[in-house]
């Protein structure tokens, strides 16, 4: 997995608690190191291995922290891949253009990297399906980061997000519903 997802992790567990927590789950999970390098690639099993220790940690369950810590990357990911971003764009448009335009920036820049695949179906201008497929089973990630872009948009009251299956599945579908 690339490096940028383990640095957005720290990120989080240091404003979520702080460095030292950082520190005390890296021991905790047995993995020997304390940082990790932007453009560099690393296990999925030590995201895994941390994610289930901040879940122990916090008390959630691991989905859970997956849709926070997804939540919690959205403005660094719009900051990153604002000029694949229209103004005008709502949550609505922008996830119609998340797999060409998010998705394919970065297959294109760096082609080690596998973001989830997303194919999303127009149902209706009130409802979006979105297939996600990812080997990595961590669907609840793009949940969070969903949720996290109507937060951006200022449509968090209009926007409900709910997974049609299993969210640990290699292949989830999420409903994305929009109210007035």
């Amino acid at each position: 997995m690339h490096g940028s997802i383990f640095v957005f992790l720290k990120r989080y567990i240091e404003s979520t608690y702080d460095y030292s927590t950082w520190v005390k789950l890296m021991e905790s999970t047995g993995i020997d190191r304390i940082s990790y390098q932007m453009q560099e690639m690393y296990p999925t099993r030590e995201l895994t291995q941390i994610i289930g220790a901040v879940s122990s940690l916090s008390g959630n369950q691991a989905h859970e922290v997956q849709e926070q810590f997804g939540a919690f990357l959205v403005p660094d990911l719009l900051m990153i891949y604002k000029k694949y971003v229209l103004p005008e764009w709502t949550t609505y448009d922008l996830l119609l253009h998340a797999e060409s335009n998010m998705h394919g920036a970065v297959r294109s820049q760096d082609t080690r990297t596998t973001p989830p695949i997303l194919s999303v179906n127009k149902v209706s201008s009130r409802l979006l399906v979105i297939d996600y497929h990812s080997r990595r089973r961590m669907a609840s990630v793009g949940i969070g980061i969903v949720k996290g872009i109507a937060a951006y948009f200022n449509e968090s009251d209009k926007v409900t997000v709910s997974s049609i299956t299993s969210p640990d599945a290699e292949r989830v579908q999420l409903r994305v519903e929009f109210g007035e």
